[in-house]
């Protein structure tokens, strides 16, 4: 596929409208069957500072859409970790790998993949273990296959391409969620909470907004260290992060579900085996530290 062909593709995905239904056809054991009807909600409250759809998303929602975030990104770098792009000059070079970078290749750009692979399967972790007290059993996960256009991993440009479309949708989630979060402790506080949101506290919204943003900042990193790869110049080009058109998690037309859908779908490209990327992982990836998330 030529590069503006990919490129073409990647700035579709974006505007792609996809049953949201969908991307949670296999997350019946999370329980989303009740909670994908959506609460009853005439109006925002006076003063709330979020939008109708926000405040549809239900926290078992929100938790779901990020680990399939997080598996869909692990799968994406640990396939640039052993596809042919990892070949590049940029990266280890011609006979290169991504743990015996050549002569002709670039060590550090290497490891800022190999460690933002490690990052996106612990940000996963987490979520999961939020979700069902097992944050290593990842057979359950509700999808396990990624799609990507054809040639994701065959080039530099058309990797980094995908790379800066990811990262940019995660980013723009994640600002969300931290809203999303923070109205919900308020509404918990003012005890105005109905549904299953009800089983979490005002402190444990808190948390989660506390938890986003932290994982937030990571995903910046990646948005960054993606420009450095790629010689873009200054790679710290925005003054505040990109919403990318995301203005909620599930629900609604511009939601992060809408933005990350079509890497879900066969017809965007080649499958990825997300259970191929968790046997494997450990082989490519490159540790980093982990500073306790607290309350």
């Amino acid at each position: 596929m030529k590069t503006t062909d990919l490129e073409s593709q990647i700035a579709s995905i974006s505007q792609t409208r996809l049953d949201r239904r969908k991307f949670f056809r296999q997350a019946g054991y999370f329980g989303l069957g009740a909670a994908a009807s959506g609460l009853a909600l005439t109006a925002t409250p006076a003063g709330a500072q979020a939008n109708t759809y926000q405040i549809s998303d239900t926290t078992v929602e929100i938790l779901t859409a990020f680990l399939i975030a997080e598996d869909l990104a692990s799968t994406f770098y640990y396939n640039g970790l052993v596809g042919a792009v990892i070949q590049d000059m940029n990266l280890a070079g011609p006979g290169g790998s991504a743990t015996h970078v050549s002569s002709q290749g670039n060590a550090g750009n290497v490891d800022y993949l190999r460690a933002a692979l490690y990052q996106e399967v612990e940000h996963a972790n987490l979520f999961r273990g939020l979700l069902t007290g097992q944050p290593n059993i990842t057979t359950t996960d509700p999808h396990q296959t990624f799609y990507f256009p054809a040639g994701t991993f065959d080039t530099l440009s058309n990797f980094l391409g995908v790379l800066d479309s990811l990262e940019n949708a995660f980013i723009g989630a994640y600002i969300n969620v931290i809203q999303e979060f923070s109205f919900k402790a308020a509404q918990s506080a003012a005890g105005k909470l109905t549904g299953p949101d009800t089983k979490y506290s005002a402190k444990t919204y808190e948390y989660f907004a506390k938890f986003a943003s932290a994982i937030m900042g990571v995903e910046c990193e990646h948005r960054v260290l993606g420009r450095v790869i790629g010689n873009e110049n200054p790679a710290n080009n925005v003054t505040t992060e990109n919403l990318s058109g995301v203005q909620s998690i599930y629900n609604g037309p511009s939601s992060a579900v809408v933005a990350l859908t079509p890497f879900l779908t066969s017809t965007t490209g080649p499958g990825y085996s997300f259970q191929t990327m968790e046997r494997n992982a450990r082989t490519v990836y490159l540790g980093t530290t982990a500073v306790p998330i607290t309350s």
